[in-house]
């Protein structure tokens, strides 16, 4: 039995475009559609160490939701690698500042931690309106689960 192992290559590959509106979506069920489409795992030709994946723009970031008391008690930490340096930003501040980057540190941390998962990261566009200046690329919608109240899909 010989068999050849398919392995995606440059010339393989076509991008799409893809636009979610946030609005209404919990930030883990859209972090981790858009970072499915990001890494190219819902294409027939991922391959692991090759970035398959298509651009994604997400719109409306400030009206990203989370479940329960998680908006109360998230915080966002980093650390200036200085002593005393550790930051700490509680999620409704960094809602009001800088909602795009929620959705970019939730993907962040779903993609592969290299310099493919920087390449990767590089095709998320995010925005804090309804507006993004890439309507000459004509993005399809991207769907995304939403869960209902009771739980279900």
């Amino acid at each position: 039995m010989t068999g050849t192992t398919f392995t995606a290559r440059p010339k393989d590959i076509q991008r799409s475009w893809f636009v979610v509106d946030a609005e209404g979506k919990r930030l883990g069920i859209l972090a981790s559609a858009v970072a499915k489409t990001l890494t190219g795992k819902n294409k027939p030709i991922y391959t692991p160490n090759v970035d398959t994946g298509d651009f994604v723009i997400v719109v409306n970031a400030e009206k990203v939701e989370l479940a329960g008391t998680k908006p109360d008690k998230k915080v966002y930490r980093h650390h200036s690698m200085y002593p005393g340096g550790l930051k700490e930003v509680p999620y409704r501040k960094m809602l009001a500042e800088h909602p795009e980057r929620i959705i970019e540190q939730a993907v962040k941390g779903m993609l592969p931690k290299n310099k493919l998962g920087e390449a990767m990261f590089t095709k998320l566009k995010v925005y804090a309106g309804p507006n993004h200046p890439h309507e000459s690329q004509c993005p399809v919608e991207l769907p995304v689960r939403q869960r209902t109240a009771g739980g279900e899909e």
